[in-house]
């Protein structure tokens, strides 16, 4: 059985609770804009006083097989103190990158519908030799972005 357009719908706001709510359990003082015309999930004061702004990407186990932290379509232009948060319920894994990062990392589309628009993949998929079956992998290139805490906002 698919996944309703509800429940998909919904995925992305209940990840962005979720990975704020991780946040707040480290103790990171987080605000959440009750509006999202600037794509900032979440604002954090941190310790000395500035401020970072997040936002949060997150694609679930039902996404096409092989793009599982496929993350396309984004407006981003750079911007200092932002940082993005993309994270993968298939493969059980997030990175964080700042700005300039993101930048440095992902596709920008040059014409077409999305032309100007920014993607990142962080997978592959293979197959497996000795069974056949394909399965999805995280590129080792972006270990360096990978985060198990938020210990980079700190």
């Amino acid at each position: 059985m698919g996944v309703s357009f509800r429940s998909s719908a919904g995925f992305g706001k209940r990840m962005e609770y979720n990975i704020v709510g991780q946040m707040l359990m480290e103790g990171l003082d987080c605000y959440l804009p009750l509006v999202d015309d600037h794509g900032v999930d979440c604002v954090i004061k941190k310790p000395d006083g500035t401020f970072i702004e997040i936002q949060i990407k997150a694609r679930s186990n039902e996404v096409t097989d092989g793009d599982a932290a496929l993350f396309a379509a984004i407006t981003h232009t750079l911007t200092p103190n932002f940082y993005f948060v993309f994270y993968s319920e298939r493969l059980n894994s997030m990175w964080i990158m700042s700005s300039e990062e993101f930048l440095n990392e992902c596709v920008t589309n040059k014409n077409g519908k999305n032309a100007g628009k920014h993607s990142i993949w962080f997978n592959g998929n293979r197959k497996d030799k000795s069974t056949g079956i394909k399965k999805e992998y995280c590129y080792l290139k972006f270990d360096k972005y990978k985060a198990t805490d938020f210990s980079r906002f700190h």
